[in-house]
């Protein structure tokens, strides 16, 4: 037997002790699997532009994003989430054309006795309150003063205030990010309601225009090419304009992108959707992308960009433990629940996972959990209905899958000469078959079925495993891999079938 050694040459004569190592059969190496937030900065943040950084936390968020900015609120939403993974920036500036979205709120009569207005601004969980004392001796156009100050008073907050010009009890509102995401920013009198001590005081009166007006988001072009090869699982998107979701449906292409055969990198973007039942379902039916999950929801005073952060920390969170563990009753850190009057019920839940908008649910305490985090797409080249990328688990799954196999050929097989079956290699010779290769490949199946609980039915898999020498190309070996990935359990469908007496011939039997 000749023993292959990488390095110590055979014609070596000096004594006497020489080691070489082969780490082919000890690489158990795991991917870090990275989250990215993409997000608008202010012109105090010092985060390069359209390049990626990595964070060191919410705190430090606000001094690269600038506080108040998109980027440091979606940062802190998503550490709420997920303390410890490794989170990566993509910073954006406005565009230069773009448009600040704006709203107001005018006082139209004072208090008659002393209280205090409670103003929630793109509110969150562990976002800032505005909270003004309101008091009989204080005149609309103080109010609206203390109100200014209040909210200025508060950086965090993603807008500004100014009393206005010509209508001296109005309070004019302007978001700090110019773009459409600023029309997402949701201003909201006493969220909690009287039941939790939120009311305005007596006799106080006040309006709220709502924010609009915002336009142009970023263009995401430069910034998503200079993420190179880094790897990202988890990005959240804070858009949903068709433009910036087509940039993010070509980076992650399976086609061309990083999910292609030539890049490898993968990953998942997670978004969310403010509309009304017709008008998620309707937003649902324009977008057919497996690497995209966007929540739909109603009347929440969290924004959407806020809650594309939030789901995608616990998506992150949670796959990185098990990426085929159903995510269903995984909870959400920040967002804060619609009215339950604008929540969706069963029924329509239903119909839009039926046009790929994902759910969530409610506890009686406020918590909100995913229910069924599916991906957008829906039908096939052929415009055919295809559920077969529906359910991101299954993304996840074929990630981690995939993962592992390129571990297991390149750590195994880097530096192999290959032969044809029937050949009888003499051990330590470094040479393999196509016959080799398959016993390996089966062996790490049913590690990963036994050990990992990703794939089932190893008996099945081994049935249908082929691998074999390329007849053009000798050099290259050709796998089919026909992998049963695990499933979730998500529906558990009982038929109660009841009487009110037991049967006779169990009768005579007791």
């Amino acid at each position: 037997m000749s023993i292959q050694f990488p390095n110590i040459p055979q014609n070596l004569r000096v004594p006497l002790f020489y080691a070489d190592l082969d780490p082919s059969r000890a690489n158990t190496g795991q991917f870090n699997q990275r989250a990215l937030i993409i997000g608008q900065v202010t012109d105090s943040g010092t985060a390069v532009v359209n390049k990626p950084v990595i964070s060191q936390g919410a705190i430090e968020a606000k001094t690269m994003g600038g506080q108040g900015s998109m980027l440091a609120i979606m940062t802190a939403a998503y550490r709420a989430r997920d303390s410890f993974g490794e989170v990566w920036y993509l910073p954006l500036a406005d565009d230069e054309n773009g448009v600040a979205a704006t709203g107001a709120i005018t006082f139209t009569a004072s208090a008659t006795a002393t209280g205090v207005l409670s103003l929630y601004i793109a509110a969150f969980a562990g976002s800032p309150i505005v909270s003004l004392v309101c008091t009989p001796t204080m005149t609309t156009a103080q109010l609206a003063t203390a109100l200014v100050a209040q909210i200025n008073s508060l950086p965090d907050l993603p807008v500004t205030a100014a009393v206005d010009a010509e209508v001296t009890s109005k309070v004019n509102i302007t978001a700090k990010n110019k773009g459409l995401a600023g029309n997402d920013i949701d201003l909201r009198l006493n969220y909690y309601g009287a039941s939790n001590g939120e009311t305005l005081p007596p006799g106080l009166a006040a309006t709220v225009a709502p924010m609009s007006g915002g336009l142009l988001n970023p263009s995401l072009v430069t910034a998503l090419a200079n993420l190179g090869d880094m790897t990202f699982d988890f990005i959240a998107m804070p858009y949903t304009d068709a433009t910036s979701l087509n940039a993010v449906k070509s980076l992650l292409s399976t086609v061309t992108g990083r999910w292609s055969w030539s890049k490898q990198l993968y990953g998942h973007a997670y978004g969310a959707y403010r509309g009304t039942l017709g008008e998620c379902q309707t937003f649902g039916a324009t977008r057919n992308d497996e690497h995209m999950s966007i929540m739909g929801f109603n009347d929440s005073p969290t924004p959407a960009w806020v809650m594309a952060a939030d789901i995608t920390a616990a998506a992150a969170v949670s796959c990185r433990a098990d990426p085929a563990q159903p995510m269903q009753t995984v909870a959400l850190a920040c967002f804060l629940p619609p009215p339950v009057e604008a929540r969706f019920e069963l029924t329509d839940r239903n119909t839009l996972l039926w046009t790929g908008i994902s759910t969530f649910t409610v506890a009686d305490d406020g918590t909100v959990a995913l229910e069924n985090l599916v991906t957008t797409y829906q039908v096939n080249a052929f415009g055919q209905p295809d559920n077969s990328y529906l359910e991101v688990e299954t993304m996840n799954t074929l990630m981690a899958v995939l993962r592992r196999l390129k571990i297991v050929v390149t750590s195994k097989y880097a530096r192999k000469k290959l032969a044809s079956n029937g050949t009888r290699p003499a051990p330590g010779s470094n040479i393999v078959t196509p016959n080799t290769i398959r016993a390996d490949l089966i062996a790490d199946y049913q590690a990963m079925q036994d050990d990992s609980g990703w794939v089932q039915g190893a008996d099945v898999f081994a049935k249908g495993l082929i691998v074999e020498q390329n007849q053009s190309n000798p050099n290259r070996v050709d796998v089919l891999y026909p992998a049963v990935l695990i499933n979730q359990l998500r529906i558990f469908a009982l038929l109660m079938q009841f009487s009110n007496i037991v049967p006779a011939s169990a009768a005579v039997a007791a």
